[in-house]
């Protein structure tokens, strides 16, 4: 066994040196190729005869640019004497120019991999080096053959040797690509440095020979030798050293168990990597640095305890940092041009920098590793949210010298509020400390997690407002800053829920801080914005938005519906003022929130049961704010808030009349009020003129929100539909007396609530749309509401309530009542026709009339006896008469005009 690991030592060994062998060998013949080409393009100068032996555009591209020479003084003057060669574009098309003069090259990933394909063996030689380096402290550790100090020694001074050796090879004969050493200094110094490296690493991890300075200091100095030395040799030997040296901590064979100082190794190797990129400008040897230092810290993480979680936190932030910084060689940054995220929102536009993509990448993987970290254990929570919050501060101040960055301080916030939401769902440590701060002690001290968190977000606020007044995207800016503080507040609200803890009062006099702070920065911003008022009208949606949470925390169910209306009102009032189109932001979302109270919650449910000076005051100062907020916005372009306080004010309205009908009928009756004709009347009434006001608000709409109103218009006009059919049929007095007695006088009664109300509503909302088809529905299904009630409504005044249901029969006079009705009808709808000018108005009478006929022939002549029947007809004779006449009349004058 021994025989063969010193058969695969010599072997590893001998790759370097036959590479070196190889190139030494090849060295003469490359020199000759050389020469060789130096003289086809002095020949090619010399005779002019670039068309016969210059070769191809494609093929000269090919070919080293050589600089035609004189071999002699006196050959100067004959070639100056000589005729220019026209130059190889001359015979090109336009096409061929702009080719040549603009390639298209292949991407930066094929070109390094065609590198390491023609080039792999100098990959290979590095690494076998490398690797001899660090297996040399392995063997000294299996073995013992030599003291820990020997060991260490042995290893820096391999390293040393790879070094000078690279640095000897480079001065003796050069490391440029038409040199036989090409890339062999880069090969052994960064083999070299590897071993460095893996050196300082055994001293302080393995064998803790030397303290956390000598180390840090050690690592210092390795790094920056690397900087020197690849500032000199060429990517190469950076590509190797940042490799070597991230790898080196695995290949050492450690038994002891990983420390948090090995991410300041990590971070330290990083930091290399990006010095010699920010001298160099070799933007890949900063994307392999951060990205092989995020992969290393993720593994120590996961390959370890819990316990380093606090470090990798803080390395993640470092490395951040060091990928903003490093690379403008300045503390404060200097990333110009085009922002990622406006480059993501037109991929066809110009692309970000290099320094801004890897500034952006770096602070997303560190947001993630900082997310990732916070749920585990409950000392996470606290350094995950402050290192959050202090990374967010610093974008948002180097935005200001680098403006590329401004998009990437977004990050870091939603990384906060995402911890906050996180540790309430799944109930961390921190959160269950908060709930449980009362439950032992009821004489606890106040907890303030909730009120750090709190100002955090608004201490954020505070600062991205600051950035709005600089330039830059300041309309964005004032966005976020007047989000911030409330997006925090509504995470805290929805999953720590504070108020259970610490009460209504003191959460709402967190919001109300809030709003106090966004009035001031609306003031700030009028003054500075003049006439532009669209930054001012952010922070006071803001302010509008945090009094009507802290509204919601402290009032009744009653108080706090009408301050939301309120809240309409004032927004109106300060558009109407201040000429803030924004406002129509909290009028729309005021006037949904308004309805859903009004209707889902606390809704008619509690409408039903509250007392009456409560309902009066919830529904009745809804409708004076949406009618006073419609006065506001008169002469103003506001069509969507227009039409939202407009459908609001009517649906109100109509809600309004219908709970105060069904208290009054209620309290008339003293009747179950969920299984009775009028309560379904008053439910279809209800629901029906909700369906309207979404209909009527979806005539102004397009996109989503149209879709939005018409699945509501369905939902809601089958929910009243579905009322009115159980008050048609099974709860109908005329069928059944299950749905209680009609109750109070003639024309005057329940009939009236449970057919005509509902009727009336769908006439209402036919005068007012549009659509064709929809007209006709609604205004069919109201004239049949309307004949239903009509019948009813006689047999009512016949019957009695006792009698209503139809199996009880009819009286004669009942049946002609009901022939002198559609007469009537008939003879009115004529009345309408000639008043309005209205064919349709006249065809409807004549099929009243037609109707009025057919019941006293079909039915009237065979139910009706003696001077009754005689009656009829002679009625029905005289009324047609004069119908005829005035029909005949009609057509005669619609003929004439």
């Amino acid at each position: 066994m021994e025989a063969i690991l010193v058969l695969l030592g010599l072997v590893v060994l001998a790759v370097p040196i036959a590479v070196v062998y190889l190139l030494v060998s090849q060295s003469g013949l490359r020199a000759r190729v050389v020469q060789l080409e130096r003289k086809i393009a002095q020949l090619a100068d010399t005779q002019g005869t670039s068309s016969k032996i210059a070769p191809d555009v494609a093929v000269q591209s090919a070919l080293p640019r050589v600089k035609p020479q004189a071999t002699t003084p006196d050959a100067a003057p004959e070639a100056a004497k000589a005729p220019k060669p026209q130059p190889v574009t001359a015979r090109t098309t336009p096409a061929q120019e702009t080719i040549i003069k603009e390639p298209t090259g292949p991407s930066r990933v094929t070109l390094v991999i065609a590198w390491a394909a023609a080039n792999w063996f100098y990959v290979v030689s590095a690494l076998s080096l490398a690797l001899a380096g660090l297996f040399l402290v392995q063997y000294g550790v299996e073995n013992g053959l030599l003291p820990p100090a020997a060991r260490v020694l042995a290893a820096m001074g391999f390293g040393g040797a790879l070094i000078g050796a690279g640095e000897w090879i480079r001065r003796r004969y050069g490391d440029g690509p038409e040199t036989a050493t090409a890339y062999l200094p880069s090969v052994f110094s960064g083999a070299g440095l590897v071993s460095l490296f893996g050196g300082v690493v055994a001293a302080r991890l393995l064998y803790d020979l030397i303290g956390v300075e000598a180390a840090f200091v050690g690592m210092a100095a390795v790094g920056l030798l690397g900087v020197v030395l690849g500032w000199m040799h060429g990517p190469l030997l950076t590509a190797v050293g940042v490799i070597g040296a991230f790898v080196a901590p695995m290949l050492v064979g450690s038994s002891v168990p990983a420390t948090n100082w090995l991410y300041l190794y990590f971070a330290i190797v990083t930091a290399v990597g990006l010095g010699v990129d920010t001298l160099r400008r070799w933007g890949w040897v900063s994307v392999l640095s951060v990205a092989l230092g995020f992969l290393m810290g993720w593994l120590t993480v996961l390959g370890s305890s819990m316990e380093l979680l606090l470090g990798f936190m803080g390395y993640a932030g470092a490395l951040a940092i060091l990928a903003i910084v490093v690379p403008a060689r300045s503390v404060l940054p200097d990333h110009n041009g085009v922002l990622i995220s406006g480059w993501a929102l037109n991929a066809a536009g110009p692309r970000p920098a290099f320094p801004t993509v890897l500034a952006g990448s770096a602070v997303a993987a560190a947001v993630a590793a900082l997310v990732f970290a916070a749920p585990n254990w409950i000392e996470m929570f606290w350094p995950s949210v402050v290192l959050l919050a202090l990374l967010a501060v610093l974008l948002i101040v180097w935005s200001t010298s680098g403006p590329a960055l401004q998009d990437a301080a977004a990050l870091p916030i939603l990384g906060a509020v995402a911890v906050v939401v996180i540790e309430g769902i799944e109930r961390g440590g921190v959160m269950r400390d908060f709930a449980a701060t009362y439950s032992e002690n009821i004489e606890a001290a106040f907890p303030t997690q909730v009120t750090i968190l709190w100002a955090i977000g608004l201490g954020l606020s505070l600062l991205a407002a600051g950035r709005a007044m600089r330039p830059g995207l300041g309309l964005v800016w004032a966005l976020g800053a007047a989000l911030i503080a409330p997006a925090m507040a509504i995470a805290l609200e929805v999953t720590w829920q504070p108020a259970l803890v610490i009460g209504a009062y003191p959460w709402a006099l967190h919001a109300m801080a809030m709003a106090v702070v966004m009035v001031g920065l609306a003031v700030r911003f009028a003054r500075i914005d003049g006439a532009n008022k669209t930054r001012m009208s952010l922070f006071v949606l803001s302010a509008l938005a945090s009094i009507s949470f802290a509204m919601v925390l402290v009032l009744s169910l009653s108080a706090l519906t009408v301050a939301l209306a309120v809240t309409v009102l004032a927004a109106a009032l300060l558009d109407r003022r201040f000429d803030l189109p924004l406002m129509q932001i909290v009028v729309v979302v005021g006037v949904v929130a308004v309805g859903a109270r009004l209707i889902a919650d606390p809704g008619l449910k509690w409408a039903l049961v509250a007392p009456v000076w409560e309902i009066l005051l919830a529904y009745g100062g809804a409708l004076a704010a949406f009618v006073a907020s419609l006065w506001a916005l008169q002469g103003k372009q506001r069509t969507t808030a227009q039409v939202m306080l407009d459908t609001g004010a009517w649906s109100t309205g109509g809600t309004l009349i219908s709970v105060l009908l069904f208290r009054l009928l209620e309290n008339v009756t003293g009747a179950d009020n969920n299984a009775t004709h009028w309560a379904m009347g008053l439910y279809a009434t209800i629901w029906l003129g909700l369906m309207m006001a979404q209909l009527l608000r979806l005539q102004s709409l397009t996109g989503v929100l149209s879709l939005v109103r018409a699945l509501l218009a369905v939902v809601f006009g089958f929910t009243g539909l579905g009322a009115l059919l159980l008050g048609l049929t099974v709860l109908s007095p005329l069928m059944t007396d299950w749905g209680g007695d009609v109750a109070g006088p003639a024309l005057l009664n329940t009939l009236l609530v449970a057919y005509l109300l509902p009727a009336g509503v769908l006439a209402l909302g036919a005068w007012r749309l549009r659509t064709r088809l929809l007209l006709l529905g609604f205004f069919g299904v109201s004239v049949a509401l309307a004949a239903v009630w009509g019948f009813a409504a006689l047999r009512h005044m016949w019957q009695g309530a006792a009698g209503m249901t139809l199996d009880h029969g009819f009286l004669q006079p009942e049946l002609y009542s009901y022939t002198v009705a559609l007469l009537v009808v008939g003879a009115g709808l004529f009345y309408q026709s000639l008043a309005r000018a209205s064919t349709v108005l006249r065809r409807a009478g004549l099929v009243v009339i037609g109707l009025a006929v057919a019941k006293v022939f079909l039915i009237d002549i065979s139910d009706l006896e003696g001077l009754t029947r005689v009656l009829s007809l002679v009625v029905l004779g005289l009324s047609l008469a004069a119908l005829a006449w005035l029909n005949r009349w009609a057509q005669t004058r619609y003929d004439d005009t």
